[in-house]
């Protein structure tokens, strides 16, 4: 395999057992070529480092030049996600080099990981959220689509991928409730409110019979102007133009919608357990980190109009 978009200078010498790496991972392990070029960058930049530090060969590498070069990376402000990875990718190395003879040792086997901060979800306020659902142009076929598009997806907090597949049946709205069908197909019940129905029936009567093309029958919800089923990517397209739109400067895309309302609804008193279930999370601890983005926006408030915070 060659060198995917690398072009760090590396001692012949070190190419052979690396490139040997790399075309396992390729072919034995099938991995994407996205993930090979990250591979690939990691451990060429780590090559290029000891080359420069004056080793040519993988074996004389011991396990205080991974320790000094992983600490040039945190020095240089690499991220931990990144330097996880980073660890990952010498880890993977230096495992297959001893179990192909390449190495006798592999002086990385108890490397640890560093543990990784949670990364908190982009939430949006409630003033921006309404400043997006009011984006769409009404007055007009695609505007009430995309309008209920919105409203529903922010209502149940529905993933991108159960909007696109939401189907007729699934639309309970005598009950208040829609149907929706997870990862792994997992069925799972949300509740919907008046306002977002109020959207969904006006679409149904409007719109979508203005959008079905004559001797084609569909019983997916929302339509392009083809009169078949949207894609992910229009979906991802109108979240963020109805941000830009609404002057929210942030990335905004469909599942902020869906953090959003996780956290006001955490935020207005909801419990944590029914959360999980609108959610569809299998495990809590997945919901849990919208605790935390809720004590965050406390702590926010808090400074921002206490007299003494």
């Amino acid at each position: 395999m060659e060198n995917p978009k690398n072009d760090l200078p590396v001692a012949p010498s070190l190419l052979q057992p690396i490139q040997a790496y790399l075309t396992y991972l390729r072919i034995e392990k099938g991995l994407s070529e996205n993930t090979l070029i990250s591979y690939s960058f990691d451990i060429h930049r780590f090559a290029t480092w000891i080359w420069e530090t004056g080793t040519e060969d993988l074996a004389d590498v011991t396990r205080e030049d991974i320790t000094r070069f992983l600490g040039s990376l945190h020095r240089a402000g690499l991220s931990s996600r990144s330097l996880s990875r980073t660890i990952s990718s010498l880890k993977g190395l230096f495992k297959f080099l001893s179990e192909e003879s390449f190495l006798v040792d592999d002086i990385t086997s108890d490397l640890e990981l560093p543990i990784q901060e949670k990364r908190l979800p982009e939430v949006l306020t409630r003033d921006e959220i309404i400043r997006i659902l009011e984006q769409p142009d009404t007055s007009t076929t695609r505007g009430i689509r995309d309008r209920t598009i919105l409203e529903s997806m922010y209502a149940t907090g529905m993933r991108v991928s159960e909007a696109v597949n939401l189907r007729l049946p699934q639309l309970m709205l005598d009950d208040g409730l829609v149907q929706l069908f997870g990862k792994g197909s997992k069925e799972r019940l949300v509740p919907i409110g008046d306002v977002a129905i109020e959207w969904i029936n006006r679409y149904l009567t409007v719109s979508r019979p203005q959008l079905l093309k004559p001797g084609f029958r569909t019983d997916v919800v929302f339509l392009n102007n083809r009169g078949r089923g949207l894609s992910r990517m229009s979906i991802w397209n109108l979240v963020r133009s109805s941000a830009r739109s609404a002057g929210i400067e942030r990335d905004v895309h469909p599942h902020t919608l869906r953090h959003s309302f996780a956290t006001h609804l955490l935020e207005g008193g909801a419990d944590l357990r029914a959360v999980q279930e609108m959610l569809g999370h299998v495990d809590i601890s997945t919901t849990e980190i919208y605790t935390h983005v809720d004590r965050e926006y406390l702590k926010q408030e808090h400074k921002a109009h206490h007299p003494r915070g």
